[in-house]
């Protein structure tokens, strides 16, 4: 577990152009104290892994609407441990599938948020599994 503040990327992958789901989880999570990292719209699987790799965060949070979860969501997985990032947790969310989760999570994903998720229920999970924020 990390010392300080958890670090947490957030990110959309692919082509999807909806952000206010991300944008209020990212802000619930620095609400809660840890420092978060937004890195926008649009972005590949390899500079989502790149800039999780760069910014030596504790776990990726991704955010996927258009249907392409199944692909870019273990895509991020396998690039961020092939770049060394094995003890970077990757979770996810959107509108997923029930039946796409037990696949999601054998790829790699440590946790799927579906639609009606609570923020605290995201801001305690990270809590759970990358530890207490500190006072700095």
């Amino acid at each position: 577990m990390p010392s300080g503040r958890p670090r947490i990327l957030v990110a959309k992958p692919g082509l999807d152009g909806h952000d206010r789901g991300i944008k209020v989880v990212a802000r619930a999570l620095r609400d809660a104290g840890m420092e978060v990292i937004y890195t926008g719209l649009h972005q590949s699987p390899e500079q989502i892994a790149s800039a999780a790799i760069q910014e030596d965060v504790d776990a990726v949070g991704l955010s996927c609407l258009s249907g392409a979860h199944m692909t870019l969501f273990p895509r991020v997985v396998q690039l961020v441990k092939d770049q060394g990032g094995d003890e970077i947790l990757v979770f996810g969310g959107g509108i997923i599938p029930e039946a796409d989760i037990p696949a999601l999570k054998e790829s790699g994903i440590s946790e799927i948020f579906t639609p009606g998720a609570t923020t605290q229920s995201i801001v305690e999970w990270v809590r759970e599994h990358i530890g207490e924020t500190q006072d700095a």
